[in-house]
């Protein structure tokens, strides 16, 4: 296996320096009763605290709350109002079990950002829209606030999906958008490729093949692939079969350049990392 340079990155999170010199693992917490994947539904008060610490106590070091589902096929558009109610209660549950932990809010909704940082215990801001270039669940966004005014107005952390389906267009479109999200005054942007969104089965792999040129843009990439159809409509299965695939991209993902790996396994994604490091240092 071939080094590659390492790259040290930092991030700010509540005031403090979070090291991402090396790999990270964010858990996925879905607080909806439709994500893709039925293992990471959870939406009584005993299966979110469970979720929470099962992400902790396995290596994982970010949580991910999401309460929309942004699935193909997905059978609703959650209100505003709705998405607030669950994220409220569930952001409440994370801090109360693990108040230490790093926890980023899945959204793609200004409004929806804002009171998950100001007031409910939110670190990180993952968006799925490119900033609001994209529609959810085949309907448009119409969202009274710029999603990049709030992120640099908040001061937190913001990962910055590409819903571009070839690498050439996603260096462009990203290039510019970091550069106006720096002149707005933001600080931390992750960079993730969107894979599964925008893109068809032969996109992916072929964006993932070439995955390490997004290391140009000097920003940590995080990867989350984890179960999704790049992996089952090639192999075969479905969400439930798709682990060992998981697993295998998310090695290759560390091997060209990923900083944070998104996943609904974490033992298995920590295990990954830990024997990637290995390889590294001997």
């Amino acid at each position: 296996m071939k080094k590659m340079k390492k790259k040290t990155y930092t991030m700010n999170v509540r005031g403090k320096l979070v090291d991402l010199s090396r790999p990270q693992v964010m858990g996925i917490l879905n607080v909806t009763p439709d994500s893709f994947y039925q293992g990471s539904r959870k939406q009584t008060e005993a299966e979110i605290a469970n979720q929470a610490n099962e992400i902790i106590e396995e290596g994982g070091t970010m949580i991910d709350v999401g309460a929309f589902s942004t699935r193909p096929g997905a059978f609703e558009v959650v209100t505003q109002e709705e998405e607030m109610d669950r994220l409220k209660r569930a952001l409440s549950i994370v801090r109360r079990e693990q108040p230490e932990a790093i926890v980023s809010v899945d959204t793609y909704r200004p409004a929806v950002a804002r009171k998950c940082i100001e007031e409910w215990g939110a670190d990180i801001i993952n968006d799925v829209s490119e900033g609001g270039i994209t529609g959810i669940v085949n309907t448009p966004i119409h969202e009274d606030e710029s999603m990049f005014k709030t992120v640099a107005q908040l001061q937190v952390p913001y990962i910055l999906m590409s819903v571009k389906s070839n690498l050439r267009d996603m260096l462009i479109s990203f290039a510019g958008e970091v550069q106006e999200l720096y002149a707005l005054g933001a600080k931390d942007i992750i960079l993730d490729p969107g894979f599964g969104f925008g893109k068809t089965l032969d996109d992916n792999y072929v964006l993932y093949r070439r995955m390490e040129d997004l290391q140009v843009l000097d920003l940590p990439i995080l990867v989350g692939i984890s179960r999704k159809s790049m992996i089952y409509k090639f192999l075969g299965g479905d969400p439930t079969t798709s682990l060992n695939g998981t697993t295998v991209l998310n090695t290759l993902a560390l091997q060209k350049g990923a900083t944070i790996l998104r996943v609904h396994d974490v033992k298995e994604a920590v295990e990954a990392c830990k024997i990637y490091e290995k390889m590294q240092s001997v």
